[in-house]
């Protein structure tokens, strides 16, 4: 595949490239601007030819494609009874709140977050507990696993938001990590919803841990939620699975979803079931590509604006822009859309600690890469 190739997406009605004025080059949401993998353009092409777009079942074999690619990638064992289909993650992890949670209840989520954490349980009367990463020597970004524990136990938390690989940060948290939060959860009878939707996308020989894998008893109270859409950028097509193995929880998922959220589109799962199916070397290449624009960018950063501090992400396609050395009289955002015509992820919409932060998505032509760093470093020589 060739990544380098520039493909035009702003007669598409991207989201991404649409957003912003024409001039701004868009490097926020997290979808990437690579062709999909051939297999599930084949796929498509082949189901529109066709013609008829009738009420359907999710494709025959989708369930045990991801029972097999969950018991080879992870040693994890969930059978096809235990996978459901929803139409994207958040809506996912929304369902989840809603079938565990009564109003008033308390949901723990780490911050900086994803948007949706602060959210959803503004949805249900919830009250959100935020748990704030802390950054170590390295600038890598650590649980405070006693201050977690104590938040949960003094706000009698019952539902628990994991991200993991974490966005924004680009944290891929350990299993002797994982462990804890498991250990903690079970002693305080807190369900698990793990927004596991990066999975795949992991460098330098790091191994995602799903963490209802753990064991039984962690899996009991776990609802994970993965999809293709991050790993084979089919974002748009909107197809996730959720993988439930205790009985009374998939129970009570499926009264909440009843009557309020169907299954994803007839598309969406022919194209997620062609992804897991014919994907593997079309990941493999994106991967080596990803990781070598992550590299690029945190030495082109240490080069050319070295008052910007970055913790090099471990997962995920999005890097964690701390700009506060900068010493902007204003939202690094704003500064780098009105001078650079950059368009970032502003970072406060990630909680408190995204004060002085932008997300940047490098999952994108090098080429775009480059411009976007140029631009912004011209920007700033001229303050």
């Amino acid at each position: 595949m060739n990544f380098d190739e520039m493909i035009d997406r702003q007669s598409t009605e991207s989201v991404k490239w649409n957003w912003f004025e024409k001039d701004v080059l868009p490097m926020w949401v997290a979808d990437m601007d690579f062709r999909s993998p051939p297999g599930v353009l084949q796929a498509l092409r082949e189901r529109v030819e066709h013609g008829i777009f009738g009420y359907g079942f999710p494709p025959k074999g989708l369930g045990e494609v991801i029972s097999n690619r969950l018991a080879t990638l992870y040693g994890w064992q969930a059978g096809t009874k235990e996978i459901s289909y929803v139409p994207g993650i958040v809506t996912g992890f929304n369902l989840g709140l809603r079938a565990v949670c009564e109003p008033g209840d308390a949901v723990i989520f780490n911050t900086p977050a994803y948007p949706p954490f602060f959210k959803a349980p503004l949805s249900f009367a919830l009250k959100s507990v935020e748990n704030p990463l802390a950054r170590d020597v390295d600038g890598q970004y650590q649980v405070d696993f006693e201050r977690f524990e104590a938040q949960i136990r003094e706000n009698k938390v019952k539902a628990f938001i994991l991200c993991n690989p974490q966005n924004p940060t680009g944290r891929v948290f350990t299993r002797q990590e994982l462990e804890q939060f498991a250990a903690i959860c079970l002693r305080h009878q807190v369900t698990i919803l793990s927004d596991e939707i990066h999975c795949d996308i992991i460098y330098d020989g790091r191994k995602h841990t799903p963490i209802a894998s753990l064991d039984a008893e962690t899996a009991k109270i776990c609802m994970t939620f993965m999809a293709p859409s991050k790993t084979f950028n089919i974002a748009g097509l909107h197809a996730s699975e959720v993988i439930i193995q205790d009985p009374e929880l998939t129970k009570r998922f499926c009264a909440a979803r009843r009557g309020i959220v169907e299954d994803p589109g007839l598309l969406a799962l022919v194209a997620a079931k062609a992804a897991y199916e014919t994907g593997g070397e079309w990941l493999a290449e994106v991967l080596t590509y990803l990781q070598a624009n992550r590299d690029w960018l945190i030495t082109a950063l240490a080069e050319k604006i070295p008052a910007v501090k970055v913790s090099k992400p471990e997962g995920t396609f999005l890097a964690w822009l701390d700009c506060s050395g900068l010493e902007l009289k204003e939202s690094p955002h704003q500064f780098f859309l009105r001078e650079a015509r950059v368009g970032l992820n502003e970072g406060a919409d990630f909680g408190a600690e995204g004060k002085d932060h932008v997300r940047l998505n490098f999952g994108t032509p090098r080429a775009n890469l480059e411009t976007a760093l140029a631009r912004m470093s011209v920007a700033l020589a001229k303050i």
